[in-house]
């Protein structure tokens, strides 16, 4: 853990990052680590939130002097209370952590079934709520869903379903919380970190297949995912809306 940020003062410009105050739980690696070097880069403090400790201090060491960490486990309600209890405000919010189980719904336990909506819809949700003190009029979250929540590429029920209920989370929470911009990004499979830890076997038959499914006919990379949500952060006449960065794969 190191100091955070204070409040820069002075008038905020809604379509800039430069001064304002991004917390981006899961953004140790992966596309949450890609959206902080892209938000540093544009003037943003990024405040990272994970579970594991050696990461933030890596990744917050490789993005510089803007970056600071907390832990954070976003299944612990007390844990994601505690988070946010430390912080003055928030600018734009950001949770891609998630921990889960995918596969038939025939053939996966009642607790691997569940584990999608326990950890990536519930903890988004939770995020959220204990944020929502915090936010800036002027701010925005963005939610994490998924293209399989659109078009299902296999058999997994409930983490399609899971998506597509983040998608309607986006939707409500745009109309509660109205100043406060929300909307979802729902990336197509991305040739990154989540992959690079799965068995090549598997990893060259989901990128095969997605070449054949996708119109771009390829997988995305998290840089691109990661210009999608700098977008949905500054652009002041967007809520409640759904972006598919996924090269056309939800067209086909």
């Amino acid at each position: 853990m190191n100091e955070l940020p204070s409040r820069v003062d002075g008038p905020a410009d809604v379509g800039s990052l430069r001064g304002r105050t991004v917390v981006l739980i899961g953004g140790g690696s992966g596309i949450g680590l890609r959206v902080a070097h892209q938000a540093v880069a544009a003037g943003a403090h990024v405040i990272l939130g994970g579970r594991t400790r050696e990461r933030l201090t890596a990744a917050a060491q490789e993005l510089g002097s803007r970056a600071t960490w907390r832990t954070v486990d976003t299944t612990d309600r007390s844990s994601l209370a505690s988070f946010f209890a430390e912080l003055d405000h928030v600018d734009h919010l950001f949770t891609s952590a998630a921990s889960y189980r995918v596969g038939p719904m025939m053939e996966l336990s009642d607790d691997d079934a569940e584990s999608p909506f326990a950890s990536k819809f519930w903890g988004q949700y939770h995020a959220v709520r204990y944020a929502a003190p915090k936010l800036s009029e002027d701010g925005s979250v963005v939610l994490m869903s998924g293209a399989a929540g659109a078009r299902p590429p296999a058999a997994a029920p409930a983490y399609a379903a899971c998506n597509a209920a983040i998608e309607g989370l986006g939707r409500g929470l745009a109309v509660e919380l109205a100043p406060i911009r929300v909307n979802v990004v729902s990336p197509g499979t991305i040739d990154g970190n989540l992959w690079a830890h799965r068995a090549e076997e598997d990893r060259e038959a989901a990128f095969a297949q997605y070449r054949r499914d996708s119109i771009l006919r390829r997988p995305g990379t998290e840089d691109e995912i990661a210009q999608s949500v700098l977008f949905l952060f500054t652009n002041g006449f967007t809520t409640g809306a759904t972006l598919y960065p996924d090269g056309g794969y939800t067209l086909r």
